[in-house]
């Protein structure tokens, strides 16, 4: 079931995506409303499942994490154990920032942050030794053009 939202729920969303570090006055205040009722409409979107949890967003290079590779994933296995193994080897690996399963050529594709070139190579490894795969393509991003979080509401 989805939860309706009105024009203040969207504001109130949006100043959010902007920055949930913000006091609940000056979302009120971008909202043109007071605390409470935006404290309300915020609890209930929480409930609602819209929101997740706050979480701060971090720079990846200035913490070494230079590299950013994406990886395409072939492979020959469909049956529900091989795919329960994959997925918990993703869940494992925190270099994986994300993992899509997709349709058409390529079976899956990972967003993976990682240091260098050999550190790539270590998660490759790593993966590689926990779960069968036909085909892996790694593709190092040379420039981050767009990223984010915010949704359009």
């Amino acid at each position: 079931m989805s939860h309706r939202l009105d024009d203040t729920d969207k504001k109130i969303l949006r100043a959010l995506q902007q920055d949930a570090g913000q006091s609940l006055d000056e979302i009120a205040r971008q909202v043109g409303s007071s605390k409470t009722p935006v404290w309300n409409r915020i609890r209930k979107m929480r409930e609602a499942g819209i929101m997740g949890p706050q979480t701060v967003v971090l720079d990846p290079e200035k913490l070494g994490f230079d590299a950013c590779f994406f990886v395409l994933i072939r492979t020959a296995e469909h049956d529900a154990a091989w795919q329960a193994d994959f997925l918990r080897a993703l869940q494992n690996r925190p270099e994986v920032l994300e993992a899509h399963r997709l349709a058409g050529d390529i079976d899956y594709i990972l967003k993976v942050r990682v240091a260098n070139a050999r550190a790539y190579d270590a998660f490759y490894q790593a993966l590689i030794s926990e779960v069968k795969v036909h085909n892996v393509t790694a593709l190092l991003s040379m420039e981050e053009i767009k990223s984010t979080t915010i949704l359009p509401v």
